[in-house]
């Protein structure tokens, strides 16, 4: 098996494989407890963490020593990362999303069923955000100058109107189910729609490009 193959295939009898980064062993101990419990996971320690498909990190705030950490971990393309966080900003919001984070959960909410519901989706490349979280990071976007856009004028035309539709409903935290019932595609187009404009935009996943479009102006 390749390198590649290995790093996206799943853990033991088709388990996701997650690591768990830590500061504070006292957090990692307690969300390792509750992911051993669940027969959908397997947990790797970090000397296998190029094996993983997620990379879950829990910390009190994101500083630079955690940022450090997050692009450090987006360098191993075949792993997505998933961030709990005791508080977190519109700026260090936006900030953790460059990093690559495809989802956020905070920590006074991080039981076993929402740790569980943040890895499936990391695993599946869905954007996980509280509602409250995104409306600070559209307060926060709405605020940037437009003489941030790049000199070949970033407009609307960069995104088709179904692009663009999709990313918002994206924004609002529906997931692709829920997508294709409102905009009345087959999820399989929804996925599709969405990874183009990944791909096209050179982003990361969901969430990065919902955090560029809002920066640009594009939703």
């Amino acid at each position: 098996m390749s390198s590649a193959q290995e790093k996206s295939s799943p853990g033991r009898g088709g388990r996701v494989t997650v690591v768990v980064y830590a500061a504070d062993p006292v957090l990692r101990v307690g969300v390792v407890h509750q992911l051993r419990q669940r027969p959908e996971i397997d947990l790797l320690d970090e000397a296998d963490a190029e094996r993983a498909q997620v990379s879950l990190v829990v910390v009190d705030h994101v500083d630079d020593d955690v940022a450090a950490l997050l692009e450090r971990l987006r360098l191993n393309t075949g792993t997505r990362t998933g961030l709990v966080v005791g508080t977190l900003g519109s700026g260090a919001l936006q900030r953790v999303i460059e990093c690559g984070v495809s989802a956020v959960l905070r920590r006074t909410e991080a039981d076993q069923d929402q740790l569980l519901h943040l890895i499936l989706a990391v695993a599946n490349g869905e954007g996980v955000l509280p509602g409250d979280l995104l409306g600070k990071l559209l307060s926060h976007v709405s605020s940037i100058q437009r003489s941030a856009l790049d000199p070949r004028g970033l407009s609307l035309s960069t995104l088709t109107t179904r692009e663009a539709d999709m990313l918002r409903l994206v924004s609002e935290g529906l997931d692709t189910a829920e997508i294709a019932r409102k905009t009345a595609y087959s999820e399989r187009t929804v996925k599709n729609v969405l990874h183009e404009i990944i791909t096209r935009l050179q982003l990361h996943n969901r969430a990065h490009a919902v955090g560029y479009a809002l920066r640009n102006g594009l939703i």
